[in-house]
């Protein structure tokens, strides 16, 4: 169903074609860049390792094996140090490859990390019990008694909490706010098993290259932690002094909440971003929310809209005018800045029309360079669709619904009306081959756009995605 196309009553500026091409390829240089320093950063503490006397170190097999161990630990420790500043919300970092990209990132590091760090005791273990002629029980107490080690062990166990709480299967069983508690014992893990590593790891106890290579990991890590997760944080909220102004119910169990402040725009937030917000509540306080703007900011006021998905959504659907609101961000790549293609199109789904909407009212485009595809079940999941039909953006550019549930028993993200009148990804974007495709909406069902859209041969870089899940 066509919804409304616009009449072409403006000339646009956009972006030239080669000039989208350049930044592209500049952000994907940008991003191999990256992923070469985090793999070099590993080759670098075996490097110094090796070059500071670890291969001279190994005469029999006990010394081996404990010399295996060392650079198991090192590089177990390496990978969770790159960890921690993916998730330091870095800038950069955010503007290259998105804060959902490098924490896919952070979380495929866990296991390896943890594997790494067990066998890093482990062949300590049996090497100093061959050393010793001991065994491993024996030689495992003994350790246990050496300074700080206590707390090595405490780091593992913390570790193994982290990696096992993050396991998709085990994670869905957790709220949001049990997982985040538990998930920030990555920083004690780390922090408690530092004081052995100086005192016990002759790696950090010398005094070498070796000791500042990893001084410098470690303040680069908890330093970026703590200026981008909680320094800027704090003073941007102070700076802007976001109070909620409204609360508008726009369907059942949604609401739009209306956010005055000071120079909001000086945020400078793209259309399609999010930011993680605090609303200082007695029963809300304690939960950040990462919620992405369903209206472009100004210099005093904001909008972001919410679905109630749980008790912690549900209670943002009853804060008070006046309630004070803390901001980290905006984050997020799901913008027309990474456009590539000469023409946009979108689909959206339920709630993930908010990022789409800010998004649209962002984005600078011709008439006839965007398609627009609203999906959902009923008209009671058409959140703020009047909206997108009224951009000035979308003059000229076509705005299509797909109502209806989907068939039984077929993987497939339109409804089973459109599925009877022939409806494919190729006849609702005839051109998206040279379209950059944005999508938002439930994980399962974004999928299945994208596996159609994969399946007509469109480049990975063309494919923008903005994901609910954590």
């Amino acid at each position: 169903m066509l919804l409304r196309t616009a009449p072409v009553d403006a000339i646009r500026q956009s972006v030239p074609a080669r000039e989208r091409t350049l930044r592209t390829r500049r952000r994907m240089r940008a991003a191999d860049l990256m992923i070469a320093l985090c793999w070099s950063s590993v080759a670098m503490a075996v490097a110094l390792y090796l070059a500071y006397g670890g291969v001279s170190q190994v005469t029999d097999m006990a010394s081996a094996l404990y010399a295996g161990g060392v650079v198991s630990g090192l590089v177990g420790t390496n990978l969770i140090l790159v960890m921690l500043v993916l998730a330091a919300r870095l800038p950069l970092i955010d503007r290259v490859v998105g804060q959902d990209t490098a924490m896919v990132f952070h979380r495929q590091l866990g296991k390896p990390a943890l594997y790494l760090i067990l066998t890093h005791g482990l062949l300590l273990t049996i090497g100093s019990a061959l050393a010793d002629s001991s065994n491993v029980i024996a030689e495992t107490v003994a350790l246990f008694q050496r300074p700080d080690m206590a707390l090595a062990y405490l780091g593992l166990g913390l570790l193994v909490a982290v990696v096992v709480s993050s396991v998709v299967a085990v994670r869905r069983r957790f709220p949001y706010e049990v997982w985040h508690l538990i998930h920030l014992l990555s920083y004690a893990a780390v922090l408690v098993a530092l004081p052995h590593q100086l005192s016990v790891g002759g790696v950090l106890a010398a005094d070498t290259v070796q000791r500042v290579y990893w001084i410098a990991l470690y303040v680069l890590a908890f330093g970026s932690i703590g200026l981008f997760r909680f320094v800027v944080p704090i003073v941007r909220s102070v700076r802007h002094d976001i109070r909620v102004a409204s609360v508008e119910p726009i369907a059942p169990g949604v609401v739009s909440l209306h956010l005055i402040g000071t120079g909001l725009d000086r945020l400078q937030t793209q259309g399609g971003q999010y930011a993680i917000w605090r609303f200082w509540t007695g029963s809300t306080w304690w939960h950040p929310h990462p919620i992405s703007f369903s209206k472009v900011p100004t210099a005093t006021s904001a909008r972001i809209t919410v679905r109630s998905l749980g008790n912690g959504s549900s209670a943002l659907g009853r804060v008070s005018p006046g309630t004070r609101v803390s901001i980290e961000g905006p984050y997020g790549i799901f913008t027309a800045a990474h456009r590539s293609a000469s023409k946009v199109a979108v689909v959206a789904a339920g709630i993930g029309i908010t990022p789409v909407r800010s998004l649209l009212e962002y984005a600078d485009l011709h008439p006839g360079e965007a398609t627009v595809v609203l999906r959902a079940t009923d008209l009671g999941q058409s959140y703020l669709w009047s909206e997108i039909s009224a951009l000035p953006s979308m003059r000229g550019n076509a705005v299509f619904a797909v109502m209806g549930p989907r068939p039984a028993g077929l993987a497939t993200w339109l409804s089973a009306e459109a599925l009877g009148r022939g409806v494919t990804i190729q006849s609702v974007f005839p051109d998206l081959i040279d379209s950059d495709l944005y999508v938002c909406g439930p994980q399962s069902w974004t999928d299945l756009v994208i596996r159609d859209a994969r399946a007509v041969g469109l480049p990975e870089q063309q494919i923008h995605v903005e994901r609910f899940d954590w």
